[in-house]
């Protein structure tokens, strides 16, 4: 684009939507697992982040988990210098190409947008669009922005898990000098990032690249070691000056219904690990699928992950995928944009039925789900109109496989021999102090190990503050912020 054609700044703020981005469409990309949006180009990138109006308050900064200057990063888009742009972003968040696609910036950034006026008939800046492209940009560039790190401390730190929290803690301490191992229980690290999101939102070689970068900060990788089975905590923590756990929430929640466990039953993180760590991404041209073939499909639940199950599991070529949900669409705690994309691609939505059995077919093996229909009442103390059975109203789908997707709570494995450390007594998740230290005062704690099921962004963010509390105990002996009020909390130990 030539200094005549590029539109002044004056007339690209009355724009008052982002600039479109390119898809593929629903007929093609139901038979691949190539990623659905496809991105902004340099002259997209440009003009939408000229629609930022540099508001002097800056609340998109408030409401970025890790507080990235996203007025900063934008002016510099605008002014196509996208290496430098790249260079300030990475400053808060080093994982800029994945967070731009898996982040609900809708609930966060974008949501307080000076420009977000939806009664107005305004969208907010598109963000997460702008920081996707910069990651893109570094990749198609072979551009290797790795953070400068301190000189060595002497100070060892164990990183329990790779997943957001335990990655963001891994590269700021290791930028702070400090000697960074991470001990992961797969095979390959990235914890919910690799085995939870799907190659159409989120391609497995950008996830490898990110971790490449922290290979070369110095950061060391231990796979297939599930602390609490390969080796006790209590011995990590013997031999490391400080640890940290980011385990997250992997232990799955069932619904208690009869015929749970007939074959042809999985849980959403057992289905979407099958698929995603065991190359089913690939079917079929280069991988056989690594569930069982399915002709009908119900998948339960109505959030992100079961969004992503129903959308993965259309992509294995079934004659037909239910997504069954006891509320109505107003409800679905999913992101919008992948409510939008299950229902261009033909996931069945049966909204206000609830199971209550899957039945068997008489081989074991699951036959039909049968699901009471629902209507909403009341607002229950999430806020959302309590769902309500209909006396007499039983229908049944048959299928061949069910996909239980209603929540998941953190694993035992890790704390099964560790006493003293407190924990929810209801929720199992780990306790921590206003600094996310736990009750054992050399480790930490954050993520969805602390919160439940929570976003990739707000995990980050709780690896940054614990990576920063870490380094002060290693410091001085305190990981307390003499500069610093509380802050939020995750939960304070008594």
């Amino acid at each position: 684009m030539s200094d005549v054609d590029k539109p002044k700044k004056r007339d690209i703020n009355k724009a008052k939507t982002k600039v479109p981005m390119r898809e593929q469409a629903p007929q093609d990309r139901i038979f691949n697992f190539e990623e659905v949006p496809l991105g902004y180009d340099e002259n997209e990138a440009t003009l939408e982040a000229l629609r930022c109006i540099q508001c002097k308050d800056k609340p998109c900064v408030r409401g970025c988990p890790v507080g990235i200057d996203i007025p900063a990063f934008l002016a510099l888009v605008g002014e196509r210098r996208f290496e430098d742009a790249l260079r300030k972003i990475k400053e808060k968040n080093f994982l800029p190409a994945i967070c731009g696609r898996v982040c609900p910036q809708e609930d966060q950034c974008e949501l307080v947008c000076t420009l977000n006026k939806p009664d107005k008939g305004r969208e907010p800046g598109g963000v997460g669009r702008v920081e996707r492209f910069l990651g893109d940009y570094a990749m198609e560039h072979d551009l290797t922005i790795t953070p400068v790190c301190a000189a060595p401390t002497g100070k060892k730190v164990a990183i329990i898990g790779s997943g957001p929290a335990g990655l963001t803690a891994a590269s700021d301490l290791a930028q702070k000098g400090h000697d960074v191992t991470v001990f992961e229980a797969l095979h390959k690290p990235g914890g919910v990032l690799f085995y939870g999101i799907p190659q159409f939102r989120l391609p497995k070689e950008i996830l490898v690249r990110e971790i490449d970068g922290m290979k070369e900060m110095g950061v060391k990788f231990v796979m297939n070691y599930p602390v609490g089975k390969a080796e006790p905590l209590d011995e990590i923590r013997a031999r490391f000056d400080a640890t940290f756990i980011g385990t997250g929430a992997g232990l799955p929640w069932f619904l208690g219904i009869p015929g749970e466990n007939l074959n042809g039953v999985y849980s959403a993180n057992e289905f979407l690990t099958r698929v995603n760590l065991m190359g089913g991404y690939k079917f079929p041209e280069r991988a056989d699928t690594p569930v069982k073939k399915i002709k009908r499909i119900a998948v339960v639940g109505a959030g992100n992950t079961a969004m992503d199950s129903a959308r993965t599991a259309k992509r294995l070529r079934p004659e037909v995928v239910y997504l069954v949900y006891r509320r109505s669409r107003l409800e679905m705690p999913a992101r919008i944009e992948e409510i939008h994309h299950a229902e261009e691609e033909g996931i069945d939505f049966q909204l206000l039925h609830s199971p209550v059995e899957i039945v068997d077919d008489g081989t074991g093996a699951v036959g039909a789900i049968r699901c009471q229909e629902m209507e909403l009442g009341e607002p229950d103390a999430s806020g959302r109109r309590r769902p309500v059975p209909i006396e007499g109203k039983i229908k049944e789908w048959a299928v061949d496989t069910v996909v239980i997707s209603i929540g998941q709570g953190p694993n035992p494995l890790l704390t099964a021999d560790c006493p003293d450390l407190k924990r929810d007594p209801k929720k199992g998740t780990i306790v921590i102090d206003p600094w996310m230290r736990t009750s054992y005062p050399d480790t930490y704690a954050a993520g969805d190990i602390v919160t439940g099921g929570a976003t990739v962004i707000l995990a980050m963010g709780q690896g940054r503050k614990a990576a920063d509390s870490i380094h002060r105990f290693l410091t001085t002996g305190d990981p307390a912020d003499p500069e610093a009020g509380q802050g939020d909390v995750c939960g304070n130990l008594t």
